[in-house]
């Protein structure tokens, strides 16, 4: 069911596409003129043209596809807020050839994120969902000295490749754990080496490392920036762990790689078809899956939505954005 705001109609329209904490929306309701999708089920594609037609600004997050077609449909659309940190669902071309100025979320999430890469990091390296399952299956019958043995975390070698906010906290928590760190990113790191982080090309770091985390932005340049061969170049022992999003793995080539012994395991909380999940990597055992839970923290989704709804407040009061996507 869809919630429309009563609103003078000097307010400018606004279409939220999922729902979103009521502390948002009282913010929200004003100063904009509401069209919220309160039953919080995905619109198709003609649906969301359909619904953002009339609208003057969006409210957006990662899983909706802001393609230059929705972009079109809505010809008085002049702002775009996304409750994200990542935007490469939004055509940014598209919004460029409009002037609509394009806002995310970066920050606010970096911690907890950084914490779901360790979660699964531990849960991925000493095989913790997989144990379970075989536990509450019933087949836990004794004891014995190599049942489950996993990988050592402490005193290893983690390879960070993305090292931004999230990828230099990261490297904060690995400081715990006695590991060396090297990370790869097109340049070289100030803050990295302030953390002790040694700054190595892709093939090296995947080479060298006994686990990866990937958390850097998806674009074209990034799409399967770890392939089969790549998984090819990683020690058998080594694991591997997808935060940043979906279509940076080759899931299928993963799958692959998990199923013959390349790799000991994975830890994806992002798909390249998300929500749907490649059913080769159901298929595996040594595998933890989660569904894309990186900054789910109450605070963390709090203070996203908050910021995009100042974002879109700035815009209304002729304010500096306080975190516009650069180049638009």
């Amino acid at each position: 069911m869809l919630h429309q705001t009563a609103q003078a109609s000097t307010m400018p329209k606004l279409l939220i596409t999922r729902r979103v904490f009521p502390e948002v929306i009282d913010v929200l309701s004003e100063h904009f003129a509401l069209e919220h999708n309160e039953a919080d089920v995905p619109w198709t594609a003609p649906e969301l043209c359909a619904r953002i037609a009339p609208m003057d600004a969006l409210f957006t997050v990662a899983t909706d596809r802001i393609d230059a077609s929705v972009i079109g449909a809505a010809s008085g659309l002049k702002m775009i807020a996304t409750g994200s940190v990542g935007f490469n669902h939004i055509d940014l071309a598209a919004c460029r050839a409009r002037g609509i100025p394009v806002t995310n979320t970066p920050e606010v999430l970096t911690q907890a994120t950084a914490d779901m890469a360790w979660a699964l990091l531990m849960a991925t390296a000493r095989r913790v969902t997989e144990s379970e399952r075989w536990l509450r299956a019933g087949s836990w019958k004794a004891w014995a000295w190599d049942q489950f043995l996993g990988a050592d975390l402490y005193g290893t070698t983690l390879g960070i490749v993305g090292m931004g906010r999230i990828g230099c906290a990261i490297a904060q928590r690995a400081q715990g754990f006695s590991m060396r760190i090297c990370y790869h990113n097109r340049s070289e790191s100030q803050q990295a080496a302030k953390l002790g982080a040694s700054w190595l090309g892709l093939d090296d770091l995947l080479e060298s490392s006994d686990h990866v985390v990937l958390v850097l932005p998806y674009s074209q340049a990034t799409h399967h920036l770890i392939g089969a061969a790549q998984l090819q170049r990683m020690k058998p022992s080594a694991t591997l762990v997808n935060i940043a999003r979906g279509g940076i793995v080759d899931d299928l080539a993963l799958a692959h790689a998990l199923e013959a012994g390349r790799i000991a395991a994975a830890g994806l909380d992002v798909f390249e078809s998300e929500p749907a999940v490649n059913p080769a990597l159901l298929a595996c055992d040594n595998i933890v899956l989660t569904p894309h839970i990186g900054s789910a923290t109450r605070s963390s989704r709090l203070a996203m939505a908050m910021l995009a709804a100042r974002n879109l407040l700035a815009w209304h009061q002729g304010s500096p954005l306080l975190t516009p996507v650069p180049g638009l």
